[in-house]
């Protein structure tokens, strides 16, 4: 009678063992799923907004007095740090990237299109973004609404790393420009000057070029261009996520 009841027991126990663990399979990519809505993955969660591309949402990572780089870990969505400046060189605008767009075919061809250049791919990140502001904004880690009036065509080892140029919306002294030519010229020339040295180390020469400063227009181009890359990449996250 003990041998029955202990084998009963021991059965019992490996069916619930069984159970657990195809739940925590089931669970696991829910989890991650659910993650990604709930806890606004700044890359993945975020929408870019209805008013695209004449008004954005950015996710800023680094502003003007930090002294070391973040960037946002795409697998946890946290901040975290790249490394530290090395140079007394900072970045001249809050800078951060755009949601749910990435850099790749549709992103790269544009780039050869317009530069002349052959063999160019794209970086495999989400698009850059600077915002110009009168506002000293404290910290990076946040939201913004902004204007993209611009941009530079940046080309980096021949991956394409092309910099947004935006204003901060209602920003009391930016607002009012709707196009990088009406930019004064020292502005631009700082922001190309981080842009081509705050990779630099010794004994590590980078290959990094602005070919040309392209206006709104393009600028509107390139971010409908990553959104369609964004698609093309994440397009079964996207029907994951709509079905959550």
């Amino acid at each position: 009678m003990k041998s029955i009841i202990f084998t009963t027991f021991v059965v019992l126990i490996i069916n619930i063992k069984e159970n657990i663990m195809s739940t925590n399979k089931l669970m696991d990519p829910i989890g991650k799923l659910m993650g990604l809505r709930y806890k606004s993955h700044p890359w993945h969660g975020v929408d870019i907004g209805k008013e695209s591309p004449e008004v954005i949402t950015c996710f800023v990572e680094m502003v003007p007095t930090d002294t070391v780089k973040y960037e946002v870990d795409k697998a946890s969505g946290y901040l975290i740090i790249d490394r530290p400046q090395k140079y007394s060189n900072v970045i001249p605008a809050l800078y951060g990237f755009i949601p749910q767009t990435y850099s790749d075919d549709s992103v790269a061809e544009y780039c050869m299109e317009k530069s002349g250049k052959e063999g160019i791919t794209g970086d495999h990140d989400p698009l850059d973004i600077c915002i110009l502001t009168e506002k000293e904004i404290s910290h990076g880690d946040i939201l913004v609404k902004a204007k993209p009036i611009g941009g530079f065509r940046m080309i980096d080892d021949n991956e394409s790393d092309d910099k947004i140029v935006a204003v901060l919306r209602n920003d009391a002294l930016y607002a009012g420009f709707d196009d990088i030519s009406e930019i004064p010229e020292m502005v631009i020339n700082r922001l190309k000057h981080y842009f081509l040295t705050y990779k630099d180390l010794p004994g590590n020469k980078k290959e990094v070029e602005i070919t040309h400063t392209f206006g709104k227009e393009e600028a509107h181009e390139i971010i409908k261009r990553s959104q369609n890359d964004y698609q093309a990449k994440f397009e079964r996250l996207g029907s994951l996520l709509s079905n959550v």
